[in-house]
């Protein structure tokens, strides 16, 4: 909320005679800068015009902002929340500060939250407990919470009643705002609220501050127009909105030249990229096509949709080269009538069709997949179908997730009548499946010599290096940390239900391998 909001509010710190010492009327917040999740208004999307700014700058007035300051970023949730705080990192080093990964040591501290489930909301509320007696020991210390949470009213009031501790609440359409929302916190005693119903713009050319120099995320569409009913991110992302293929393009080969060695394409229904351009005929398969062209050795992308996986896209991958065979493909239930409830907008067939065309066009393709268990009105023979569904089509892995209703969702207005009993009983079978079959998938790997792009030591031991193949299996073996960030081939001695353990032959340059 800037000073002119703050004003029309009532709410000016100056204004002693304004300030009440009753229960604030938090309404008062949202009148003009917020206003609630709503399917009737989210569906008339289009009719609003997205802008696109390719000329960020930060104000002169707020450079050495950060001078002799520190700043920590905690991220929950998806590659997309990655890179957003990928993004405020380099914002707030073009400002002047340094990161910290000592809470103690911040004087800016921010949460880059996730909407999309009820538990990582939680976790957020717990962190926040955890902040406040460092603030009250530092008064001087910012604490602000971002993402996806801050786009949901419900949250942002329990926020405003019950964490007192929190100066700052910005949503994921304002985080090129940052230099502002700071300025601001600094000079404001009351709560600084920015949080946009608006879909939301495109803007280039933000700083940004990667966690590596060996895996890069590159966005190339924001937002989602999908509404499948249990889902909230059509809400806190906004309408689809596609980058421009030149700024993608220069984007992967300024990453390219830098010796990066792998890329993602991120974007909520990453496959949907494209479809709101009424210049031009590009859309996922052209850039990937495009792409495949630059020397990076792999590049991938996540999530898709189902409904937007086009026959063009299957024959552009089918290609190959540094087009990985790795497809994500979340499917949540194998039962069309659950499908239907859950406004998927296809069915357990035309799934299972489009398996087929990617398994005739690409054979060795590897397909993981998200699955939701205990959707309200699922029966055991819904489930069953899910079961069965997983076994046809052979997935290597999936995430799997027991229904938590969203609010502001259409689904968390409908009867939760699976009981929690059930709903664990089926997560555990699905688990005992899924791990099964993973187990079974890794078995041809035994004894076959792979490529890994080594990321660095094995969480469990510093001694062991660790990497993943084209295929997103976690190989672990013993080699110099000379060879971190390289691709190398290892020979696979034991395969695992989750992972491979290998023995280092050598680094791949060119095609040749080095021992």
């Amino acid at each position: 909320m800037n000073e002119e909001q703050r004003l029309q509010a009532g709410l000016a710190t100056g204004d002693a005679s304004k300030q009440k010492t009753t229960e604030k009327d938090y309404s008062k917040y949202f009148e003009s800068v917020y206003s609630g999740p709503s399917l009737k208004d989210a569906k008339k999307r289009g009719k609003e015009e997205v802008e696109y700014h390719d000329n960020f700058q930060i104000d002169s007035r707020f450079k050495g902002m950060g001078q002799d300051r520190k700043f920590h970023i905690q991220t929950f949730g998806c590659q997309m929340n990655e890179h957003d705080t990928e993004v405020m990192s380099g914002i707030f080093m073009a400002l002047g500060y340094e990161w910290t990964d000592n809470v103690k040591e911040a004087n800016v501290i921010l949460l880059n939250t996730c909407a999309i489930r009820e538990n990582a909301e939680n976790r957020v509320f717990g962190e926040l407990g955890h902040l406040k007696p460092l603030k009250l020991s530092k008064p001087d210390l910012l604490i602000g919470v971002c993402g996806c949470m801050s786009q949901e009213e419900s949250v942002v009031k329990k926020i405003l009643k019950t964490y007192d501790q929190v100066d700052m609440i910005f949503g994921t359409h304002n985080i090129h705002r940052l230099p502002q929302i700071l300025h601001e916190a600094y000079m404001s005693k009351e709560m600084v609220i920015e949080v946009w119903s608006k879909e939301g713009d495109v803007i280039e050319n933000l700083p940004k501050v990667r966690r590596d120099n060996i895996k890069g995320w590159v966005n190339i569409m924001y937002g989602c127009d999908k509404f499948c009913t249990y889902c909230i991110v059509p809400y806190t992302r906004g309408k689809e909105r596609s980058r421009r293929p030149q700024d993608i393009i220069q984007e992967v080969r300024q990453l390219a030249a830098e010796g990066y060695k792998e890329i993602t394409l991120l974007g909520q229904n990453v496959n949907a990229y494209g479809k709101d351009f009424d210049d031009i005929d590009y859309r996922l398969g052209n850039l990937m096509d495009d792409l495949r062209k630059i020397d990076i050795p792999r590049i991938r992308f996540t999530t898709s949709h189902p409904r937007d996986f086009d026959d063009h896209l299957i024959e552009v991958l089918a290609k190959g080269g540094n087009l990985v065979d790795h497809i994500h493909l979340p499917v949540q239930s194998g039962s069309s009538e659950i499908l239907k409830i859950m406004a998927r907008k296809y069915t357990r067939e035309s799934y299972l069709e489009l398996v087929d065309k990617i398994r005739k066009a690409i054979p060795n393709a590897s397909l993981t997949t998200d699955i939701i268990v205990g959707f309200p009105n699922e029966t055991d023979e819904q489930f069953e179908e899910t079961m069965s569904l997983y076994r046809e089509v052979g997935f290597d892995m999936a995430f799997t997730y027991i229904y938590s209703p969203r609010e502001g969702t259409p689904a968390a207005k409908m009867q939760d009548n699976v009981p929690m009993e059930v709903k664990k009983e089926r997560l555990q079978r699905l688990n005992k499946l899924v791990n099964d079959m993973s187990a079974k998938a890794m078995k041809p790997y035994q004894d076959q010599i792979v490529r890994v792009l080594v990321e660095g030591e094995s969480k469990k031991n510093p001694e062991v290096l660790a990497g993943y193949t084209e295929k997103s299996k976690l190989v672990n073996f013993r080699a110099p940390r000379s060879v971190i960030g390289e691709i190398v081939e290892v020979r696979i001695k034991e395969a695992k239900t989750w992972s491979l353990d290998g023995e280092f032959i050598g680094v791949v340059k060119e095609d040749k391998v080095m021992a």
